[in-house]
């Protein structure tokens, strides 16, 4: 960042844009706002309303330790240690993968197909940080969760994002592949984001992404349906009946989880876009 005299909050925004358009960074003004709104602790529109005032110089400091990593294409979530994901706020680190909107897609649509007054039991398989299992236990009150992680620092990350939604008298946290710590409980509502990114296509992938997120959480290192089989296939063993699954999937999956579903005897299946038209959720019922 160049010697100035004075910074304000309008002339460090210029600069920072044209720096991160140099550094091929897509989102560069976005980018540049939601960085400075957090080393200010302010709301985005503030800097707008506020867009002649100078800059200190610890403020200074920290944002352009925030700028030089976000040249370096780390994301955004990273820098600053949170994202927002159903309104909101979750801890995220480098043991997590980053909570995104198509997975809205998935809360939005389990919570429209429970009873919100009834007393269920929920289970996240592969939870990172939480934000599926933690957002549906903000927002379904009567519901317990349990939610399990092969990633013992995910978990850690999870529970703290419990207790700052306040829902952690309601979750259990368990370590381990899949349902093998679960000792055949059985849940109303299994829900999971598995590992469904194939191999071949990590590659493909934004630098932001394959640089820096948990290569573990995007990819099963095959043909990204591996879990979709497991969690089609172990799960009746723990669910009742009439409850359902939700699974979130990639592009171009929805036929393939949609006949491994029915191969294991899942019922009703459901297959729901996200809002670029892409298939995005896969529900399925456990009814005879």
């Amino acid at each position: 960042m160049e010697k100035k005299d004075v910074w304000t909050i309008s002339s460090l925004l210029n600069w920072t844009v044209n720096y991160f358009k140099s550094k091929n960074i897509q989102s560069a003004r976005l980018d540049a706002e939601v960085l400075l709104s957090h080393v200010l602790r302010q709301e985005r529109i503030y800097l707008y309303v506020h867009f002649d005032e100078p800059m200190e110089q610890n403020e200074l400091s920290k944002f352009r330790e925030y700028v030089k990593k976000r040249a370096q294409h780390v994301p955004i979530a990273y820098i600053i240690g949170e994202r927002e994901f159903m309104g909101l706020p979750f801890k995220v680190t480098k043991d997590t993968l980053i909570p995104r909107p198509d997975t809205e897609i998935l809360v939005e649509n389990v919570l429209n197909n429970v009873d919100k007054d009834k007393e269920i039991e929920i289970v996240d398989i592969g939870t990172g940080s939480g934000a599926i299992i933690l957002s549906l236990l903000v927002n379904l009150p009567k519901a317990q969760g349990k939610t399990v992680d092969i990633s013992s620092k995910a978990i850690e990350v999870a529970k703290e994002n419990a207790v700052n939604l306040q829902v952690n008298d309601r979750c259990e946290f368990f370590v381990g592949d899949l349902f093998a710590p679960l000792n055949g409980n059985k849940f109303d509502l299994i829900v999971s984001n598995p590992p469904y990114i194939p191999q071949k296509d990590i590659a493909t992938l934004e630098d932001d992404v394959k640089e820096y997120e948990p290569v573990s959480a995007l990819t099963d290192g095959g043909d990204g349906l591996s879990y979709y089989r497991r969690l089609l296939s172990e799960g009746k063993a723990y669910i009742k009946e009439n409850g359902f699954i939700a699974l979130e999937i990639g592009i171009y999956q929805s036929e393939d989880v949609k006949q491994i579903a029915m191969d294991n005897g899942w019922k009703n299946i459901k297959i729901i876009k996200d809002y670029a038209g892409i298939d995005r959720v896969v529900l399925a019922w456990n009814v005879n």
